[in-house]
């Protein structure tokens, strides 16, 4: 399969650098085909357009961040947005435009991995801070989750051990863990505590996202 072409805007240069590293290192499915430190740099960048990008939303340059996403929009890019600021109204604003994720900076170098993948596959990736945020109205109601964290909760609730969750969604044992961690955090935050397999398992199938039978034919 073809490498994820990403393309990275940021106006911090040294933040620039280290990101492109710890992405080079972080995964082997993603190419960074263009760094750039401006709006036009990116429009102008012969590998333009690429996969996916990362953005930099608090970007000095008094563009409306919805014109930029729609206007990557209509060349096919998928935006993944990246602030140092966790405000909810701005989140939704930008998820609202078309960005398909949304990351404060001091997420792990595994979270913005997986952020720019989801994104490729056309999935929405909002970092476990701002997700709480977004969600912290909705206390007793069941948590949004993303599309891979429904895929961890059904395994890992099904019986299946963090490791074969991970080698099953073809991530490492880590970034599985990570998971159930955002999970099991997002569900607190909503006042329900699935602290355990066995109340995550129940709540899974409470919440539709694993099957009765399935759950039941596995082992614990």
């Amino acid at each position: 399969m073809a490498p994820i072409r990403l393309a990275l805007v940021d106006d911090h240069k040294m933040l620039l650098g280290a990101l492109t590293e710890w992405i080079r290192n972080a995964a082997d499915d993603i190419s960074m085909v263009a760094a750039v430190t401006t709006w036009p740099e990116l429009l102008t960048h012969p590998e333009f357009p690429v996969d996916v990008v990362l953005l930099d939303l608090d970007l000095k340059d008094n563009i409306p961040v919805a014109l930029k996403i729609s206007t990557l929009k209509t060349t096919g890019v998928k935006v993944v947005l990246m602030s140092t600021y966790s405000e909810p109204n701005v989140v939704r604003e930008a998820l609202a435009a078309g960005a398909l994720g949304y990351l404060v900076k001091s997420e792990d170098a595994a979270m913005i991995v997986e952020a720019i993948r989801a994104a490729n596959l056309g999935e929405s990736f909002v970092s476990a801070e701002l997700d709480l945020a977004l969600n912290a109205a909705d206390v007793g109601g069941a948590p949004k989750l993303s599309a891979q964290e429904r895929r961890v909760m059904a395994l890992y609730g099904g019986g299946e051990p963090v490791k074969s969750v991970a080698y099953q969604l073809g991530i490492s044992e880590e970034t599985a863990k990570s998971y159930l961690k955002r999970i099991r955090e997002k569900y607190r935050v909503a006042g329900i505590d699935v602290g355990t397999k066995v109340a995550l398992r129940k709540r899974a199938i409470q919440d539709g996202i694993l099957i009765q039978d399935v759950a039941d034919n596995n082992n614990f």
